[in-house]
């Protein structure tokens, strides 16, 4: 178990995925790196998700870089270890590729949004997706990771987080944090949200009405109430805890 410390780089997009992360709590974006240095996010994941599973695929360099925007804790195995796993289970094997779907169909629905919808409703919709994942009312973000998220500049952002304000979605912004009024930012973001939520729904569903295989009854990884019960944050992402 590793801490995800806010900011925190997990994978840079180019380099080899040394680690394969499963967050516990926390918030995860995937981020592309533009040429003049802008960067814009593509797609979040919490724990329902993990980052580095194109391991699955054999070794491979990371199409996108990984940051850490909420805090958390996580779970992390080498590439190698994930691949044996993989090997000896049917029901990972599946989970890896409902994983995959969902991460694919997020990743449309953001670009669809992008080209279609105002930054308004986007960055309700982004707001939403992290309150799904972080939990409460008060979101710790920042205006750069705001920025990040919608891929402009800061002083748009300022904009933007006035007229969701006003709208109501917004009850506060300090520095660092956003305090949200979820049933106004819903009534604020586009049908997006909506279209993606119930369609990562079906994705996972489809996969949970199928039978099992026997070893499914034999989770390949510590269930995750019990690993944080037992075990306390060691490490920080990125290195390995001390006791490996």
């Amino acid at each position: 178990m590793v801490s995800l410390e806010r900011d925190s780089v997990l994978v840079r997009s180019g380099d080899p995925i040394g680690r394969i992360y499963f967050p516990l709590t926390g918030l995860i974006a995937f981020v592309m790196d533009m040429p003049n240095g802008q960067t814009v996010a593509t797609a979040v994941v919490g724990n329902e998700g993990a980052v580095g599973v194109l391991t699955a695929l054999g070794p491979t360099r990371s199409p996108m870089t990984a940051v850490v925007r909420v805090a958390g804790t996580a779970l992390q195995i080498s590439p190698a270890q994930f691949q044996a796993a993989l090997e000896r289970s049917d029901a990972l094997r599946g989970a890896v590729q409902t994983h995959t779907r969902a991460l694919m169909a997020q990743f449309q629905h953001v670009a669809a949004c992008n080209a279609l919808h105002s930054v308004t409703a986007r960055l309700a919709n982004w707001l939403l997706q992290v309150h799904d994942r972080a939990g409460g009312n008060t979101l710790p973000l920042t205006q750069d990771t705001l920025a990040e998220l919608l891929g402009v500049r800061r002083p748009t952002v300022t904009h933007i987080v006035g007229k969701l304000r006003d709208a109501g979605g917004i009850r506060s912004n300090r520095r660092g944090s956003i305090e949200i009024d979820r049933p106004q930012l819903e009534a604020a973001t586009c049908e997006c949200y909506q279209l993606m939520r119930s369609r990562i729904d079906r994705i996972v569903q489809t996969v949970e009405t199928k039978p099992l295989p026997p070893e499914a009854d034999l989770p390949v990884f510590a269930n995750v109430h019990e690993a944080r019960r037992r075990s306390p944050a060691r490490g920080v992402a990125g290195q390995r805890p001390r006791q490996h």
